[in-house]
């Protein structure tokens, strides 16, 4: 079995989560929405349990949390939401790194009418805090920013953005997608407004998102983008999936208690990663902060090396990616790595290595032997050695 190094992708479920997830698979099958009979009671409690727990992993209230069926329906929901419910304000700021589930609706707003202010980001992926405020114009209604960036690692000042927007009175949303297992987060103290999660992102199944939508001073308004039973506040109908939900809420526990202690581990697992590459192999270089980067993201251009080669030639022995695995079949220069580094070696030869929860010293060894000589290998082949 190749070693998995891809959890900025996504992650295995923890076995923990699959256990509490069982009983909604086989015995506790009722529709949540039918709380008039005990099936549908059953379920409602699991729900509501789920959306506590949510809520508690970034500091929100239950009442905050919108169940959705993606980070990614979150996003949209969130972007295109704010801009329906203020139509009168069209003007939005974003990262020029946002995922794509950020850009997309943006630009469709675009289309419609809309100003989107993109702002660029220095050579280690990150946004400077006075770019936004001089971007923030009288009518901006948002201003969306990831925490951190799922190719390169990069963090984001996100507490001295949220307290511009608060300042300014602009709402203010983020992607916490890859931060959440491993990072802790207050809504509250952070001044952010809206904020999506994935929850196969941190341990829990695929197939689950939520949105937190601010219900404290200042109160979010969204306008629907989906229309159906009424389910989640209007704002998200359809039958929710409760296994899944469950599942989420359980990951989300399990996140909060263990971030920090994970934090720390993949950091140093990282580190010594990076010092066996750089002592073995010339011309690796970094991409993204030595510091202010996710604890489990090592994103390497190495000069000559074509990471699609490399994947290939190792593809039955490690799992890792040249790029966003969100866009698998378009072999392209990666929008983030662009951004960065503009059309150049550097920017087309990055791929990414990402440990997680179960990943141990001993794989993390093996993979940069196996990366070392693998490389050597072509660097002979390709008279760059």
């Amino acid at each position: 079995m190749a070693i998995y190094l891809d959890h900025n992708a996504t992650t295995p479920i923890d076995p923990r989560v699959i256990e509490v997830m069982r009983p909604y698979l086989y015995e506790i099958f009722g529709n949540p929405s039918s709380v008039e009979h005990q099936h549908g009671h059953d379920a409602s409690i699991a729900i509501e349990r789920a959306r506590e727990q949510t809520a508690a992993a970034i500091g929100a209230r239950p009442n905050e949390i919108v169940f959705t069926g993606s980070c990614t329906e979150a996003d949209n929901m969130a972007v295109l939401g704010v801009a329906r419910a203020n139509p009168e304000r069209r003007h939005i700021i974003a990262s020029a790194i946002e995922h794509p589930a950020v850009l997309e609706p943006l630009r469709m707003l675009e289309r419609e009418g809309w100003n989107v202010s993109f702002l660029p980001v220095d050579k280690n992926g990150q946004v400077s805090v006075a770019a936004v405020g001089a971007a923030i114009r009288d009518n901006t209604a948002l201003v969306s920013i990831m925490a951190a960036n799922n190719e390169v690692g990069a963090i984001q000042p996100i507490q001295a953005i949220g307290k511009v927007c608060a300042e300014r009175g602009v709402l203010f949303h983020v992607d916490l997608a890859q931060v959440v297992a491993y990072q802790e987060i207050d809504v509250e103290r952070d001044n952010i407004h809206l904020a999506s999660i994935s929850g196969h992102k941190a341990y829990g199944p695929k197939g689950i998102g939520a949105l937190y939508v601010r219900s404290r001073k200042p109160r979010v308004r969204l306008a629907p983008i989906m229309f159906g039973g009424g389910q989640e506040r209007g704002l998200r109908p359809g039958t929710l999936n409760t296994t899944a939900i469950v599942g989420m809420g359980e990951a989300m526990v399990i996140a909060r208690s263990s971030a920090a202690t994970e934090s720390e581990r993949l950091r140093g697992l990282c580190r010594r990663f990076l010092d066996k590459m750089r002592s073995n192999v010339e011309g690796v270089c970094l991409n993204g902060p030595e510091d202010a980067r996710l604890a489990n993201n090592i994103s390497l251009s190495i000069a000559g090396i074509e990471p699609l080669a490399l994947i290939r030639r190792l593809n039955q022995d490690l799992s890792f990616s040249a790029s966003s695995a969100c866009a698998t079949e378009k072999i392209q220069t990666s929008h983030v790595l662009l951004a960065m580094f503009g059309e150049t070696a550097r920017a087309r030869q990055a791929f990414r290595i990402a440990p997680g929860r179960f990943t141990t010293e001993s794989d993390l060894d093996d993979a940069a032997e196996l990366l070392i000589s693998e490389i050597n290998r072509l660097r002979v082949g390709t008279g760059h050695a």
